[in-house]
């Protein structure tokens, strides 16, 4: 599989994974998927998105698996460059799970959103998302 296949797939497979995770978060806490699809396209259509329709939706859901392309991207492109990351596939994913984490929520969220507590159950959901759902898939087809 080359390297733009694998990029592809894993963005895909990451990328659903994850989405669907947030809709069941989402729907667990009483709200719409459409709303928190809303609120991703905020992030570059800035507050006023939140009101708008399925259009907007559909912006929040493309920018998603944008994210999830550039994450894929970065870790097959060094994984292809360092050895370690194809061999030690599961502990390579785990750790980038843990720094996607780091990254998304400790410095993108708090710069667009403000700085939010976490709870220990956000905190278990979003580790389990992260390192289950997106490093470790990406990992996986990134090794082949």
């Amino acid at each position: 599989m080359g390297t733009g296949r694998k990029i592809l797939v894993a963005t895909l497979v990451a990328g659903t994974l994850d989405i669907l995770s947030a809709c069941v978060y989402t729907l667990i806490a009483g709200r719409a998927p459409i709303t928190m699809l809303k609120g991703l396209a905020s992030a570059v259509l800035g507050n006023g998105a939140v009101t708008g329709g399925a259009g907007v939706a559909l912006v929040g859901l493309l920018l998603h698996f944008a994210i999830m392309a550039v994450m894929a991207a970065f870790f097959v492109t060094a994984a292809n460059r360092l050895p370690v990351l194809k061999a030690r596939w599961l502990l390579a994913g785990i750790a980038y799970g843990i720094g996607l984490w780091a990254v998304m929520n400790l410095v993108v969220l708090p710069l667009r959103f403000g700085w939010h507590p976490f709870t220990p159950l956000g905190l278990a959901e979003q580790f389990f998302s992260h390192i289950v759902l997106v490093g470790i898939p990406i990992s996986w087809f990134a090794r082949r």
